[in-house]
């Protein structure tokens, strides 16, 4: 078993027990994005919370186990994405990027914005033309320091 079998394990428990990644999160104590991001494989869990997915999602003692080793990061099976929700991150860098970059370096000088020190918040966003997705981030300033 490695952790991509887990990740496919807890997943198919999700669809058969029909629950969403806020239940399971509130049962964690951690926020939604970040327990989903674990569940798929990008978050390490401690011996607490690994324990707690395992009776939520009935995992076997190695499945538990394996959620609490360091995975290794990045999802994504190929470099430009191809799932359409997924590529449209993408296309939102290729096209936003240099902005975004040119807009941190300006208020904040010469570094990058964390993906360490990170929050995130999804939400739903009620619109008469069309309900909008709104995805607030939050990370840390990390300038370069110069030796």
């Amino acid at each position: 078993m490695n952790r991509n079998d887990v990740t496919e394990l807890i997943i198919e428990a999700k669809i058969k027990k029909g629950l969403k990644w806020e239940e399971v999160a509130k049962k964690i104590g951690l926020s939604k994005e970040w327990v989903t991001a674990g569940c798929l494989g990008q978050m390490t869990f401690d011996k607490k919370q690994a324990t707690t997915l395992g009776k939520i999602f009935a995992l076997p003692p190695e499945a538990v186990a394996l959620l609490q080793v360091v995975p290794y990061k990045g999802s994504l099976p190929t470099a430009v994405p191809t799932d359409p929700l997924i590529y449209r991150f993408y296309e939102l860098v290729s096209v936003y990027g240099t902005t975004f970059k040119e807009l941190i370096h300006e208020e904040f000088g010469d570094g990058i914005m964390s993906a360490i020190d990170f929050k995130m918040d999804l939400k739903r966003e009620p619109n008469p033309a069309g309900d909008r997705v709104s995805i607030v981030m939050s990370g840390k300033f990390l300038p370069y320091k110069t030796y």
